[in-house]
């Protein structure tokens, strides 16, 4: 293995984590992860990871943790997406200031769709200007602000995505909303107001990251890229594919906008969603130029296939088609 090829994973038992975490031990990478409790990430984090004690909120942790690599992956959010404005700041300092005590590893973020005014950008340049009308979005425009002002010192690379689903992504719209985890599949709540939704299959999103990782010579200091995944330009095909898998054709529903507007006050779910229903109901897509340039191709499985899998780890095909989708794996 080469001396270099050390990466520190930060949220490694979450589902953008894990699955980077996973790509780079595929890709040889010598992989690290920091959990508050080592036993439980050993159980349900990804295979061949090493795990240390710390926490993303303790700078001496992170420094600790990241001592010897030449990549911090930064992909941890305050738990139930909580605190947003008290935690998110620290925690990216914390990583920073780690990878100025580890020589100038680069950090990776997965990055959101959130800094953006979907009322004014329908499509998402690397060089996009930045306008977010949600706490969300400012508070992650910040952070990539101080990404850019810690380079050249520390390189930092962000791969900007739509909503998740896949393998291990239980913190979604498709999880949480669309579909009921570990029930066979009776219906469809669609998020959906209109078409423009942008997807992110996470297995491939991360076998992008781990790609552009390989490939350190070739990005720039402060590289901001898009991952295209699916847009759902008509707002159905993501609908058509669940319906394709279910091998029936399930009665659609509308999610409760409604409500989480009238409960927003109160706080909670309904005060995040209320929030972000303007990327539901506005088209935003990603252009993939930059990273079609660097990769030559953008990592991309056939969209039945892809939601197929995602309800199988889900749990929500009936047994024939799990049984044969397991066989097929």
């Amino acid at each position: 293995m080469e001396q270099d090829k050390k990466a520190l994973v930060l949220g490694a038992t979450g589902g953008v984590g894990g699955s980077i975490a996973a790509a780079l031990v595929r890709h040889g990478w010598q992989v690290r992860g920091m959990a508050r409790n080592t036993t439980t990430a050993r159980n349900a984090g990804p295979a061949r990871v090493e795990w240390i004690e710390g926490d993303a909120m303790q700078q001496a942790d992170v420094i600790r943790a990241a001592e010897g690599v030449s990549v911090i992956v930064h992909g941890v959010n305050p738990p139930n997406y909580a605190n947003w404005e008290k935690l998110v700041l620290p925690m990216i300092d914390n990583t920073i200031a780690a990878a100025k005590a580890a020589g100038g590893a680069r950090i990776v973020l997965p990055g959101t769709v959130y800094n953006y005014d979907p009322a004014t950008t329908p499509v998402v340049y690397a060089d996009t200007p930045q306008h977010p009308n949600n706490r969300k979005g400012m508070v992650r425009k910040a952070l990539e602000q101080r990404l850019e002002q810690a380079a050249p010192d520390v390189p930092s690379l962000i791969l900007r995505a739509g909503d998740f689903f896949g393998p291990g992504t239980r913190s979604s719209w498709f999880a949480q909303a669309m579909v009921a985890p570990g029930k066979p599949l009776r219906r469809i709540i669609n998020p959906a107001r209109g078409g423009g939704h942008s997807w992110a299959y996470l297995p491939d999103l991360a076998e992008a990251f781990a790609r552009l990782i390989d490939m350190p010579d070739r990005l720039k200091p402060f590289e901001v890229l898009q991952f295209e995944g699916l847009f759902d330009h008509d707002g159905t095909q993501m609908v058509e594919a669940i319906r394709h898998a279910a091998g029936r054709r399930l009665s659609v529903y509308r999610f409760p906008w409604w409500l989480m507007r009238l409960a927003a006050p109160f706080g909670g779910l309904p005060r995040e969603a209320a929030e972000i229903a303007q990327f539901w109901r506005r088209p935003l897509r990603f252009d993939n130029r930059r990273l079609v340039e660097l990769l030559g191709s953008e990592p991309r499985t056939p969209l039945d296939d892809a939601v197929e899998s995602a309800l199988a780890s889900l749990d929500c095909l009936d047994k024939p088609q799990h049984s044969q989708m397991s066989l097929a794996v």
